[in-house]
């Protein structure tokens, strides 16, 4: 599909979606479904006041702090993994248990032993993001042409330049379908943090309106969270164009897993 038929296509289902978003305001009536219009006026206003600019850099900051303190080990321990196969096929129950826990579950001992400040929300996001992308870079690592692998170690190449020149090539479309996925998981764990305990964000704002029954603000909150999401994701695909632009377009596993998932 061409890019011009993508965009027209796109428009199409956003002016669709906000045709569906306004019937419903009227049938419902404005005090459920606050009306698209009604919504973009307060969160205009919300925007020049500072006010959502300050809830959605506090919801940011709680995201960005977990991915990294997830995300990185996540990433990494698959590769440390390969070279110990027995450690492996050790851990692997426990990361399968620990990827099936309900970590919203474990929300009330973050807020115990953090507080209710950022930190709980980081630990909540990390714990949540590590497995999405541990089990994402395993995918690539795991999926390795073991044929590269041997022609690699049979011209004399060390483990660590099989690693850097085989693997992570390799690896790079999964590590960057586990970004994918788990950046609008770890926005989304850090808004539930925020629902549950929390002075701050956007989790804050939709909490407190509606608390006040005021569901132009609940909406309006949950529009710059979907702008925010949808902000990340380009930033992301943006920057796999750019490392990945050297593979041909047929070959995208990373496209296929996000599809599947």
């Amino acid at each position: 599909m061409s890019p011009g038929r993508a965009f027209r296509d796109r428009l199409l289902v956003a002016l669709a979606a906000l045709t569906a978003w306004q019937v419903a305001a009227v049938v419902f009536g404005p005090h459920w479904i606050s009306p698209p219009l009604v919504t973009a006026r307060r969160f205009g206003q919300l925007a020049l006041n500072g006010e959502l600019t300050r809830h959605a850099v506090y919801t940011l900051a709680a995201a960005a702090g977990g991915f990294a303190v997830g995300g990185v080990p996540g990433a990494v321990l698959p590769f440390a993994l390969r070279r110990a196969p027995r450690l492996a096929a050790v851990l692997d129950p426990y990361l399968v248990a620990g990827y099936g826990m309900p970590k919203l579950a474990l929300a009330p001992l973050f807020i115990l032993w953090f507080g209710i400040g950022l930190a709980s929300k980081v630990a909540l996001v990390a714990s949540i993001v590590f497995f999405l992308i541990f089990f994402s870079t395993a995918a690539g690592v795991r999926g390795t042409d073991v044929r590269l692998v041997a022609m690699a170690r049979v011209a004399g190449a060390s483990e660590q330049a099989v690693a850097r020149h085989v693997v992570w090539p390799s690896a790079v479309p999964y590590v960057f379908a586990g970004l994918k996925i788990s950046l609008s998981y770890a926005i989304g764990a850090a808004v539930v943090g925020e629902l549950i305990s929390s002075n701050r964000g956007l989790g804050y704002l939709i909490q407190a309106g509606a608390n006040d029954f005021d569901t132009t603000t609940v909406f309006a909150a949950l529009t710059a969270l979907t702008l925010l999401i949808v902000g990340v994701n380009a930033l992301v695909e943006a920057t796999e164009r750019r490392l990945l632009r050297w593979r041909p377009a047929d070959a995208q596993p990373a496209r296929r897993l996000v599809t599947a998932a």
